[in-house]
């Protein structure tokens, strides 16, 4: 009994330290708002994890045991996921209007993303599960660990490399975006979404609630098509 109550308080400290973490990077990242450059780098997917990560290191708790304590917020990953609908509709009738060149634009933006992970990683010299477990690396987390699973990948290292492409993206998008003069909400919300998933998402939902709510169907689709197709043509190439 008494090794049950310690293992609940020990999960529950867990979860309340990602929650606390979380809050303090998330307070840190709004106080730098007026530095755009470190505002960027101080985005809380960035700092949060060093943090967690370093404690984990300093406490000697096992990763493992930290994410079974956080598996609720795993869980809610995927009901964030279909929030984004409701912004998705509010912009549905100038989505109607585009419906080719965003297609177009998601075809090559999804394809471009698996084959440019795959060649670098190739050429870098990584194993076969190792390719196998990049190839969802522009897809949402959620999505992205069910397409590991399905094609045999490691979900650990699809995980970590989801977030940091959604981080990079989410830093570099807006330089990249003001580089090129891109200024149409709509074209950035939509590359962010292809792109950077939830974390590009999220951070387009600062820029402006429509380039948010194309970043969410940029996500929404690159998911839809990389769940439908990619695990085919796993199988049809390992075959």
């Amino acid at each position: 009994m008494t090794f049950i109550s310690t293992t609940w308080i020990i999960q529950a400290g867990l979860l309340i330290l990602t929650l606390a973490i979380f809050s303090v990077s998330f307070w840190l990242y709004r106080q730098c708002k007026a530095l755009p450059a470190i505002h960027s780098l101080l985005h809380p997917l960035v700092t949060a994890p060093l943090l967690i990560g370093g404690l984990l290191l300093v406490l000697d708790i096992d990763y493992s045991q930290y994410r079974h304590a956080n598996s609720p917020f795993f869980f809610l990953l995927g009901t964030a996921t279909v929030a984004l609908a409701i912004p998705l509709h509010q912009q549905f009738h100038h989505i109607r209007t585009l419906a080719k060149p965003l297609l177009l634009t998601l075809l090559f933006g999804a394809s471009f993303a698996v084959i440019s992970a795959l060649a670098i990683a190739w050429v870098l010299g990584a194993s076969v599960d190792t390719l196998i477990s990049l190839t969802p690396k522009s897809v949402t987390t959620p999505i992205a660990l069910g397409i590991t699973e399905k094609i045999g990948g490691q979900p650990g290292l699809t995980a970590g490399i989801v977030v940091f492409t959604g981080v990079v993206g989410a830093i570099c998008g807006p330089w990249i975006f003001r580089w090129l003069k891109i200024t149409d909400d709509r074209i950035a919300g939509f590359v962010m979404g292809i792109s950077a998933h939830g974390v590009g998402t999220a951070r387009a939902f600062e820029i402006s609630s429509r380039c948010g709510a194309f970043s969410s169907l940029g996500l929404g689709l690159t998911g839809t098509l990389t769940a439908i197709l990619l695990p085919w043509i796993v199988i049809a190439c390992s075959g």
